[in-house]
């Protein structure tokens, strides 16, 4: 890492899912006191909402180009933002939702900004995780919450559990190994569904998210059945989310153990 501090520095803030709604005032006032904002947003309203707030904003949505990869595209945000970093400017990289989820650009760039011996700090957004919660009413914490990317489930040996909710992000382009394709694959659909065939029967209750984005409206929200799925069109927005597919099972040798233990204590605790 540099040994000095440089002149420039870099903060990637969350504009959370709503349009202005979402944003926490740390995320304004940094957008507000920063010499150039660059903008990845959802909907071209709220980059022309976030464009109020400052006078030099940015898009990077421009980088999106039909036919180039997505890793590519990351990688032309990163090389943009630190351009003006390097320039000596104070840069914020506005992301919708959080910054810090399924956002590799501003984990890469603020990455080489520190090893480059800049000050860099991410703040944190409302994410379509945190919508999902309160749109759905789920509460992790009764029986605890897996989430996992819906290709990379395709490409690895990942264990379901099927106690808790299972949330697939990105499953509208599932199968997408290029990383060029806007609307997903029927047949890479049919893959993910068996995969998940092995966990769940055909009648398992499948909810398709997606979480609003601007203030009229809502969430949408569509529930089908597993053995329905892929024929279901879905949308690059879009999370598939699966309830507990049964009770949770009991360790009783941990269980048992744990009990003594709280037993001695309780006797210690008593003299």
């Amino acid at each position: 890492m540099t040994a000095h501090r440089a002149a420039g520095s870099l903060a990637c803030v969350g504009l959370g899912m709503t349009l202005g709604s979402h944003l926490t005032p740390l995320a304004r006032s940094t957008i507000e006191q920063a010499d150039v904002v660059f903008v990845a947003a959802s909907d071209a309203l709220v980059e022309q909402w976030v464009a109020r707030l400052n006078t030099e904003v940015r898009s990077l949505q421009t980088r999106y180009r039909d036919g180039v990869s997505r890793m590519q595209t990351y990688h032309d945000m990163v090389a943009t933002i630190l351009a003006e970093v390097r320039r000596g400017r104070q840069v914020c990289a506005a992301f919708y939702g959080h910054p810090g989820v399924f956002c590799w650009p501003a984990h890469e760039a603020l990455r080489q900004a520190r090893e480059e011996g800049y000050a860099a700090r991410m703040e944190p957004g409302i994410s379509a995780a945190d919508c999902l919660y309160a749109d759905l009413g789920i509460d992790p914490g009764l029986r605890g919450c897996q989430h996992l990317e819906a290709t990379q489930l395709l490409l690895y040996r990942r264990a379901i559990d099927v106690g808790g909710w299972v949330v697939l992000w990105q499953a509208g382009v599932v199968g997408d190994i290029e990383l060029i394709q806007d609307v997903g694959d029927a047949a890479c659909r049919q893959l993910l569904c068996e995969v998940l065939a092995a966990h769940y029967p055909p009648g398992h209750p499948v909810i398709v998210y997606r979480a609003a984005t601007l203030p009229v409206g809502g969430a949408t929200v569509r529930r089908v059945r597993l053995q329905d799925l892929a024929a279901v069109e879905l949308a690059v927005e879009d999370t598939l989310v699966l309830a507990p597919g049964g009770e949770l099972a009991p360790n009783l040798a941990i269980r048992s153990r744990l009990e003594a233990l709280t037993r001695a204590h309780t006797r210690v605790v008593r003299r």
